[in-house]
């Protein structure tokens, strides 16, 4: 079919959209700044290919929990057929898609202040039995990550709520721990508290991006420009945000300090970005700290915990302790607000000891003393950069 992608109420190109959801022709593109980052012109249209790699990658991936049955049940073959069904519209950013002789405008349909449905929700977290009269007006449709996750207005708010993986399920319990660790760093984050679902975990947040402001990722930040072979991706992602004026470097600190801190083994170029004005396209700046739930040892069994072997690290090195050599200074930690907040970081995984079966005192406790130790490490560490800096 012939469509319209949208930026808000700007055309932003005209497309062919095919029944499996890839953009099969950029027939025209008529407002370039408007094109998602990333995306750049072949003559005066845009790079189809990456048009629709970028519009395929706002599905649902097929690894998500729940989504295969999801897909069984709606009798529908991939998930990036589901995109169409709610115009493409998401909760991070303002893109969407619509027939080209349709008047209809974003402010009726945009999910920031307009109602949506729960029954994608419900499917994913099996809690429909019938698809009967499915309405797929849900931003569910445009949700990424493999982890069993829906939206929820929650008194007005757009909250996401994202569940754990077994056999521990510790994610929600990561994810305010996290938010504990970053209050005690003061470092921008959104927090997370603890959500209970038919007797099992969630974490929830509300939405940081609002009707003014959209989420860019550090992923597409880096494919803006082709990154020169003897730069690495973290010069790259720094100077190419130093080109656009936006100031990142102390915000990457910031996250790779937490990330070795909770022991991070995650922070995937998708799960930290920019934030951006859509209206003007001007620069917010680097996004608080979110998606911080495949940490503390979430995988692996106590044992290893306890033996507090440094997990991998994501994005720039996969060693924490190389990745902590990018930081420039450690002069901002006030470590007695760190050791502070140890005991908080306690209770919550003597919390998860006694909600989830399996779990125990044990494993608790393995976590806290592994997180005792990366401290104390990094103040040793902060103490031989002060030393090396007056030298």
């Amino acid at each position: 079919m012939d469509a319209l992608l949208m930026h808000k109420n700007v055309p932003v190109a005209k497309v062919v959209l095919e029944d499996s959801g890839w953009i099969s022709k950029v027939e025209a593109t008529y407002n370039p700044s408007h094109l998602p980052i990333g995306i750049h012109l072949i003559g005066d249209r845009a790079d189809k290919k990456e048009l629709s790699d970028w519009w395929i990658r706002r599905s649902i991936p097929a690894s998500r929990s729940g989504i295969r049955e999801t897909l069984e049940a709606l009798d529908i073959g991939v998930p990036q057929v589901l995109l169409s069904r709610c115009y493409g519209l998401s909760l991070s950013d303002h893109y969407w898609i619509k027939l080209c002789d349709s008047q209809i405008a974003w402010e009726t349909v945009n999910f920031f202040y307009n109602e949506f449905s729960d029954d994608i929700g419900d499917l994913l977290f099996g809690k429909r039995s019938s698809v009967d009269n499915i309405d797929f007006n849900s931003p569910d449709n445009t949700s990424d990550g493999w982890l069993k996750k829906r939206w929820k207005i929650i008194d007005g708010n757009r909250c996401l709520i994202k569940g754990g993986s077994a056999p521990f399920h510790q994610q929600p319990f990561n994810e305010v721990a996290a938010t504990r660790i970053a209050s005690a760093l003061n470092i921008p984050h959104i927090p997370y508290d603890l959500l209970s679902i038919d007797g099992k975990p969630y974490s929830v947040c509300k939405d940081f991006v609002d009707e003014n402001s959209e989420l860019v990722s550090a992923h597409r930040v880096l494919i803006k420009e082709k990154k020169p072979n003897h730069i690495s991706e973290h010069r790259h992602f720094i100077d190419v945000c130093d080109r656009e004026g936006i100031d990142v470097a102390r915000s990457v600190d910031e996250m790779l300090v937490l990330d070795y801190i909770i022991a991070n083994t995650d922070r995937h170029f998708n799960n930290f970005g920019i934030l951006r004005n859509p209206d003007t396209l001007e620069w917010i700046g680097f996004a608080p700290v979110y998606d911080s739930g495949t940490s503390f040892g979430c995988d692996e069994l106590t044992p290893v915990i306890k033996s507090q072997i440094i997990p991998k690290s994501k994005p720039f090195k996969d060693d924490h302790l190389e990745q902590l050599k990018l930081v420039s200074s450690f002069d901002w930690i006030d470590f007695s607000k760190l050791y502070q907040a140890v005991d908080e970081v306690r209770d919550i995984f003597y919390k998860a000891s006694e909600a989830i079966q399996g779990f125990g005192d044990d494993r608790s406790e393995a976590i806290v003393q592994g997180l005792l130790g990366r401290i104390d490490a990094l103040r040793e560490l902060s103490e031989i950069d002060k030393v090396s800096k007056i030298d």
